[in-house]
Formats: C-alpha cells, sequence, structure tokens
C-alpha cells in the first residue's frame, strides 16, 4: 500500500493505475462500516484509493472538529490488512486555498432535516467530495446508507454536473447489538450506549409495524418516539427517495430517519423500506 499527502504524487499514481478505480472518501476513525465500503470497492475495482481528511468545512461553530477522532496510525494499518492500494492523507493546505471556487447543496435537499439542523453543512460536504472526485478521477465511489441525506446529494451532485462516475451505496452496518457503527459511538459512555440502542429498535419496530401493514406515517412515527422516551429526539421524519415527506409509507420508496442526542453525543440511523 503507497501512502501519499500530496495532490501532485496522487496525480501521479492514479496516471499509472490501469483498469478501473474505486474511491472510498472518509474522516479516519475506521470501523467496520468502512471496511464494508472498501471490500465492494476492491470487489468491483482493479484499484481502490482510500482518503482519510477530517473536512473542516462540513462542520459548524461549536461542532467537534478539534475532538473528532483521529486514528492515523490504526487507520494506516486497517487499510493495509484491507488490501487498500492507495491512501490518500493530505492536509487542509493541500485541498483548499483562497478566494475559490464554492459548491453549494441543492436549495431543498440540502437544507432540510440534517441542514435545517446544521445550515451549510451540506455545502462543505459537496465542496471536499467534488475536490476529491477531480483529485481521484475514480470510475466508482462508495458511500455508506447511513448518511442517507448525504448519500443522495452526492447522487445529485454527480447527475447534474455530469461527473463520468457511479456513486455505489452501501448497506449500513451494524454491532450485534443494534447500534449502527458510527465514528461518533466512541463519545458514548457505557450507560449512554445501552439508551441509544432505542434508536435502532425504534426503526426495527418500525419495519414490523410496515411489514403487518401499518402504512400509516403519524402512527409509526408516534410509535417510535415513544420507544426513545430516554433519549433527546431531534427529528423522525418518514420521505420518500428525494426526501419528500410522506403520509404513508411507499414500499420500495420510503426511507425512515431518525437523529437524536445521547448525552452529549448526535447520532443519526435510517431504515430504507
Amino acid at each position: 500500500m503507497k501512502v501519499v499527502h500530496s495532490v501532485e504524487d496522487l496525480r501521479q499514481i492514479r496516471r499509472e493505475f490501469q483498469g478501473s478505480v474505486g474511491f472510498v472518501p472518509t474522516m479516519g476513525a475506521l470501523h467496520k462500516g468502512h471496511l464494508a465500503l472498501i471490500q465492494n470497492s476492491k470487489r468491483e475495482n482493479d484499484h481502490t484509493v482510500v482518503s482519510i481528511f477530517v473536512n473542516p468545512t462540513q462542520f459548524l461553530p461549536g461542532e467537534d472538529l478539534d475532538s473528532y477522532p483521529r486514528r492515523e496510525e490504526a487507520d494506516k494499518k486497517i487499510c493495509e490488512i484491507a488490501g487498500v492500494d492507495t491512501l490518500f492523507m493530505p492536509k487542509i493546505s493541500d485541498i483548499y486555498r483562497e478566494d475559490e471556487v464554492k459548491l453549494k447543496a441543492p436549495e431543498y435537499l440540502g437544507y432540510i432535516l440534517e441542514g435545517h439542523r446544521r445550515p451549510g453543512h451540506f455545502d462543505g460536504v459537496v465542496q471536499v467530495v467534488m475536490k476529491l472526485f477531480g483529485i481521484v478521477w475514480p470510475d466508482r465511489a462508495y458511500f455508506g446508507k447511513k448518511d442517507a441525506q448525504q448519500l443522495r446529494i452526492i447522487e445529485k451532485m454527480a447527475e447534474d454536473l455530469f461527473l463520468p462516475l457511479k456513486i455505489v451505496p452501501v448497506e449500513t452496518v451494524r454491532e450485534d447489538d443494534g447500534l449502527a457503527l458510527s465514528s461518533r459511538n466512541v463519545y458514548l459512555s457505557p450507560k449512554e450506549r445501552q439508551k441509544a440502542l432505542s434508536i435502532a429498535r425504534s426503526l426495527k419496530r418500525a419495519s414490523r409495524l410496515v411489514m403487518s401493514g401499518e402504512l400509516d406515517s403519524l402512527k409509526i412515527k408516534d410509535e417510535m418516539q415513544n420507544m426513545m422516551s430516554e433519549i433527546e429526539v431531534e427529528y423522525i421524519e418518514i420521505v420518500d427517495r428525494e426526501f419528500r415527506p410522506i403520509n404513508r409509507v411507499e414500499l420500495q420508496n420510503s426511507i425512515i430517519l431518525v437523529a437524536a442526542r445521547v448525552g452529549k453525543t448526535r447520532l443519526i440511523d435510517n431504515i430504507w423500506i
């Protein structure tokens, strides 16, 4: 595995690749969810590139940019064992410049749900992802379905800007107890982690309600809210694949989303119906 830090070095390596290139952009603190992305890339491509870059433009003032988990040496080892071909670890000064051209997230999709609570967050996401696409120039790029709104925005960016690549969604990976894997899970105390399990349990309950024939969004959300009474629920939303709110679950076209705070830790999760 080659570890590179400069844009120029990565571009040189990219020019030498023969065959297809898969790309997994990450912010580090790698876990089994990231490994699933890497494994999908390796299965479908001749070369796999992983980036680790804690992107400052997607953090709002007061968020956890400075304390965001960073485990560079462990991450390098994980990538090496996973068979990554090239690991790209740039500095902020390698990626951002003064008075640069800016991208913005879509006016609707970028400013509802996560975007409403974190205004400007998705502007930073599309800015850095577009930059990384321009550096790596992949054939396929891999993103987890846990960050469903981010995934749809990146898909839309690729569609709207006619990018010559495929965005590949990958299923959410969970712990044995059902908790969706997230780099922020390390912030949870043992007691908070037990409370956080109510998020996954509420989504599982929603899935069972749908399978039993209950399609009324309000009834499903009320049931989920009751199951998460011990944590601070920010939102429970049921939307179609374009993130428009729906009153009744549409099979094969719905996503049920949750955002909640457990102690000081903010978690998101979802299920695709």
